[in-house]
């Protein structure tokens, strides 16, 4: 509170009080007044004197206390009034202030709302997706659809094959032909179960027993890929297998590397996502070189005709320099010629015909001079 709406208040507290003294005070002066006009009057000029004076002192001081009294009221109302105003202005800008506050909370409200919603959006992904790695059929999709990608981005559709028969009737996940040689088969399904206990292993008993069927699990499955899709003359020496998970590879390789040494002796390469990509640009300028190869024979044949080609054209430049040697030496004897005519008619022009030239209607007969060879 305020010092303005704290003086306010008293003075709106003691007004009454105010009031109630001054008219006390007028009304004591006024029942003196009647008391001593009411008594026995004698002829004294003096106390009616002091009468008089006494009764003028009372109206004056009547009329001061209700000027005060006035005056009093005028300031207290200009108070209040200025306290008002000043309320007034201090409850428009509380209210302002609130509702900017409650704007602001508002729109916090809302984005809380919107990263809740973000967040259960994606506990329900999560959820789903743990869903769908738990279901081994499931699991096996996805990695499954995972690969196809990689491999749908990094080569052309005649380049591979899914779940292509091979002659001993298995089914490998996929089939990469390459040119010139056998195929390469990738598999894409991974025991993922023993990772996963290994992962959520308690006690040290547990991490033991997740260890060694960590182990068995992926040799067991190392051995199955070398002896349905490693194929003499059909197959390469070597098959993939493709972990679709950057984490449990990096994982299985810090901790079981005995595992990759089993597998790459058993002509079975683990691959990563990030690996198999790798394989995949391999693969590609494989076959740009096979192609390159294919082509050789063309590319000598071209090179051997386009060798034909310039020779024939140095030969026909040469031709054409010799004609522009001839035509050379034959503009040479033309200008000799030229040469040779214009002297004759300068020194045709330079005979004298005594003192008078000839008319230009006498010319002299061709056989009036004999020119000498070579002029």
């Amino acid at each position: 509170m305020s010092d303005f709406q704290i003086l306010a208040d008293a003075l709106l507290a003691h007004a009454p009080a105010l009031t109630l003294t001054i008219g006390t005070i007028v009304a004591i002066g006024v029942i003196v007044v009647i008391v001593m006009l009411a008594g026995p009057r004698k002829a004294d000029p003096v106390a009616e004197q002091r009468l008089a004076d006494l009764n003028a002192r009372v109206l004056a001081m009547g009329e001061l206390l209700a000027k005060a009294q006035s005056q009093l009221q005028h300031t207290v109302h200009e108070r209040l009034d200025a306290v008002t105003a000043r309320l007034g202005e201090s409850m428009q800008t509380s209210t302002k202030h609130t509702a900017e506050h409650l704007q602001q909370l508002h729109a916090r409200l809302a984005v809380i709302d919107s990263a809740q919603k973000n967040i259960t959006d994606l506990a329900s992904q999560v959820t789903s997706l743990q869903s769908v790695l738990a279901n081994k059929q499931s699991r096996g999709a996805f990695g499954q659809a995972r690969m196809e990608m990689i491999i749908q981005d990094g080569l052309p559709k005649d380049c591979y094959e899914f779940q292509a028969t091979l002659t001993n009737n298995a089914r490998p996940d996929c089939v990469v032909h390459l040119p010139d040689g056998p195929s390469l088969v990738i598999d894409a399904k991974f025991p993922l179960e023993a990772v996963t206990a290994f992962r959520e292993a308690k006690s040290e008993d547990d991490r033991k027993l997740a260890i060694t069927r960590v182990r068995t699990d992926i040799a067991k499955h190392v051995g199955d890929i070398a002896a349905k899709y490693l194929i003499p003359g059909e197959t390469q020496d070597m098959a993939l297998m493709f972990v679709p998970s950057e984490s449990v590879y990096a994982e299985l390789y810090d901790g079981f590397d005995d595992v990759f040494q089993k597998a790459y002796r058993a002509k079975v390469i683990i691959v990563s996502p990030s690996l198999l990509m790798l394989a995949i640009q391999v693969i590609q300028q494989i076959r740009r070189d096979a192609r390159m190869r294919e082509a050789a024979g063309k590319i000598l044949v071209e090179v051997g005709l386009l060798v034909a080609d310039v020779n024939r054209l140095r030969d026909r430049v040469e031709n054409l320099d010799k004609h522009f040697g001839q035509a050379n030496s034959d503009v040479k004897q033309i200008l000799i010629s030229a040469d040779k005519i214009v002297n004759r008619g300068d020194r045709i022009r330079d005979v004298e015909f005594g003192g008078e030239p000839p008319s230009a209607d006498i010319l002299p007969g061709p056989g009036q001079r004999k020119l000498e060879a070579g002029e």
